[in-house]
């Protein structure tokens, strides 16, 4: 069994099917869904859809992307509070972090990190793990977090390098791939999966995007999270049940489910 540590079951593109989604992904070996808040308001929706399907949890936070405009940061801390105590189904903060990829001026790349800067303080102060977005700017990511010894979390979707996950590790965070480390041209994430050890890693969706081989280009789901364990299996030379057994501990030590 596993569990996909990353999902947006509250994305419109699973609005016509989602009963289905969940219930294909119980069916084939997931053991436990993490959805993923994006804004407020997905927030809000995350813990809604955690609320019908039992082993559906959810994360609060906001996006690096949706930072801009975002300038009242009592009013946000009042608002991630208050709806992260709504439910005792939310297991983390996020995601959030850093991502330049589509930003220049630097009064927007301050906005990013001081929203980053909430979560993570908001994180020590309500004791949960932040699940954490970076875009190329590792080590920007990498100079806010070593400020905040007491949050543990999850560099998701990780697309670097070993020496980098490494860095986080240090940190006393976990790595997570998705799909991307079933693409035959992502050498140096199959890298970064084969040296970091199991006991630091998790596996996740990202759904509905990044769908991994065989599926590429399709939509993604949750029961997909299993072609991301056996790819960890291929690159480490383990079997299925270590990868099952090792990733799934993690995840539930990290978010206490």
């Amino acid at each position: 069994m596993l569990i996909d540590t990353h999902s947006h079951l509250d994305f419109e593109d699973f609005d016509n099917d989602r009963d289905e989604v969940v219930k294909r992904a119980f069916d084939n070996g997931v053991e436990k869904i993490i959805n993923v808040g994006c804004s407020l308001e997905r927030s809000v929706s995350s813990i809604d859809i955690s609320s019908q399907y039992d082993n559906v949890f959810a994360s609060v936070g906001i996006h690096p992307d949706e930072a801009a405009g975002l300038k009242d940061e009592a009013l946000l801390r009042k608002k991630i509070i208050e709806i992260a105590g709504s439910s005792d189904k939310v297991v983390a903060l996020g995601e959030c972090g850093l991502d330049y990829s589509h930003i220049k001026a630097e009064p927007e790349k301050k906005q990013q990190e001081a929203l980053f800067r909430l979560h993570l303080e908001l994180a020590e102060e309500l004791q949960l793990p932040v699940i954490v977005h970076v875009r190329d700017v590792f080590d920007e990511a990498y100079q806010v977090i070593k400020n905040y010894p007491n949050v543990s979390g999850v560099m998701h979707c990780f697309a670097g390098s070993a020496t980098q996950a490494q860095k986080f590790i240090a940190l006393g965070f976990l790595v997570s791939f998705t799909g991307i480390v079933t693409f035959k041209n992502a050498t140096e994430i199959h890298e970064a999966a084969r040296e970091i050890p199991l006991g630091k890693m998790m596996v996740e969706t990202d759904c509905p995007f990044i769908a991994p081989e065989p599926n590429r280009g399709k939509r993604n789901e949750p029961a997909y999270v299993r072609f991301v364990g056996e790819k960890i299996c291929e690159l480490k030379e383990v079997n299925m049940a270590e990868v099952e057994k090792i990733t799934t501990n993690n995840a539930q030590e990290l978010f206490d489910i």
